[in-house]
């Protein structure tokens, strides 16, 4: 069964952490994820750029336009993915606290399903 952990990163923790903080914190990514691909547990995995370089996008009746955002006031950010095949929700958490992000970020375990499924 497919899940993702998302990397909810608090926003201004990567300049906070400097660049020397920062290819440690990524290198330690990189070996947890070598690691699941070893395990045979890891589809995907990919870091996402900061959200100074973010551009929100939508289509309503037809025309496309940027919006604002993404927000000051929000507090974090996804920082990354990690697409995982586990047999259940309890391995896919198991894991998630393997993750070194964790302990500097939140690491939010989601199934992987089509948006209508358990929808009332």
């Amino acid at each position: 069964m497919p899940y993702m952990l998302l990397i909810m990163e608090p926003h201004g923790q990567r300049a906070e952490r400097g660049l020397a903080g920062g290819q440690e914190a990524y290198a330690r990514m990189l070996r947890f994820g070598e690691g699941l691909k070893a395990r045979g547990l890891l589809r995907a995995t990919e870091s996402l750029a900061s959200t100074d370089q973010a551009v929100r996008l939508q289509v309503r009746e037809g025309q496309s336009r940027l919006v604002d955002g993404p927000f000051a006031e929000t507090k974090e950010m996804v920082g990354g993915f990690f697409l995982l095949d586990c047999a259940t929700r309890d391995e896919a958490v198991a894991i998630a606290r393997e993750c070194p992000a964790a302990e500097w970020a939140t690491v939010e375990v989601r199934e992987v399903a089509p948006c209508y499924h358990g929808a009332s």
